[in-house]
C-alpha cells in the first residue's frame, strides 16, 4: 500500500507499550519526520518497571529512570511532547479503560497519522511480540477504529472538549506482513543515539549499534535497496 506523502502529513502520534519501543520500531523513521517539519508525540503506555533484566537500577526507582531515558531519547530525535499513561509494565489487557486514554490522546494531539504495535504475534520475530506490545497494539487499533472518531464514544471526554478526531492512516510496526519500508540510512546515527539514551536497557550490550545495523541492513535488502542501506518496515493501513 502506498502511504500519504509525508508532505500531506502535519502531526503524527505513537503509541507504544514501553519506554525504548518507539526508538526501536520506529526511531529512524520518526527522526525523518522531524527533520521534514512533522510534529511528532508520543503517548507511552505503561511504566517500564520491568525493564530491568540486565539492569542494577532499584525495581522501585525504575519507573522514574525509563522516563527519564525516554525523554532524553526523545530528545534524540526531536521530541519533546510525550505523555506516560503510567499503566504497570507486564500486565497490560486490552481494557475499555486503556481505550478511553488513547483516544483522550488522540483527540488532544490530532494526528493525521498513527504509529502503532501490532496486535498479530510475529513468529518471524518474537521479540516484537511481547505480550504489552500486542494489547498495546489492539487498544490502539479499537481506539483509532471506530472510538476516536465516533462523537457517541466516551462522551466524558466530549463534555471535556475533546472533540472526534478521523486518523487517516496508520504505520503498524513488528507486523508479520509489512508492506512498506522507509529508508534510514541518513537517520540511523540518531536512531543510534535514541537508543543509547536508555541506558538501563541497553548500556549492557557492546554490541547494539551493529545488531541494529543488522537487523536494518536485512530489512533495506529484502526490499531491493542497495548494499549497505539501512530501512524500517512497518504495515500500513488507510483509516480514511
Amino acid at each position: 500500500m502506498t502511504p500519504i506523502a509525508d508532505e500531506e502529513i502535519k502531526r503524527i502520534l505513537v503509541v507504544m507499550a514501553h519506554p525504548d519501543d518507539c526508538d526501536f520500531g520506529a526511531g529512524g523513521s520518526i527522526a525523518k519526520w522531524r527533520e521534514a517539519g512533522i510534529e511528532v508525540s508520543y503517548c507511552i503506555i505503561t511504566n517500564g518497571d520491568q525493564g530491568g533484566e540486565e539492569s542494577d537500577v532499584p525495581v522501585e526507582e525504575m519507573a522514574k529512570v525509563r522516563q527519564r531515558e525516554q525523554r532524553a531519547a526523545g530528545a534524540a530525535l526531536g521530541v519533546s511532547e510525550i505523555t506516560f499513561l503510567n499503566y504497570r509494565d507486564g500486565s497490560l489487557i486490552p481494557t475499555i479503560e486503556l481505550r478511553r486514554d488513547i483516544v483522550k490522546a488522540i483527540r488532544i494531539a490530532k494526528p493525521d497519522r498513527m504509529v502503532v504495535q501490532s496486535p498479530e504475534r510475529n513468529w518471524e520475530r518474537i521479540y516484537s511480540s511481547h505480550p504489552d506490545h500486542l494489547a498495546a497494539g489492539e487498544s490502539a487499533i479499537q481506539a483509532i477504529y471506530p472510538d476516536a472518531r465516533n462523537p457517541y464514544a466516551f462522551p466524558e471526554l466530549k463534555a471535556e472538549g475533546l472533540e472526534p478526531w478521523r486518523v487517516k492512516e496508520v504505520f503498524i510496526t513488528g507486523s508479520p506482513t509489512p508492506n512498506h519500508f522507509i529508508d534510514i540510512t541518513e537517520t540511523i546515527d540518531k536512531k543510534i543515539a535514541a537508543l543509547k539514551a536508555h541506558v538501563s536497557q541497553t548500556a549492557h550490550n557492546p554490541e547494539l549499534e551493529s545488531m541494529v545495523r543488522q537487523w536494518g541492513e536485512k530489512n533495506a535488502e529484502a526490499k531491493g535497496l542497495a548494499a549497505g542501506r539501512i530501512a524500517e518496515i512497518f504495515k500500513v493501513v488507510s483509516t480514511d
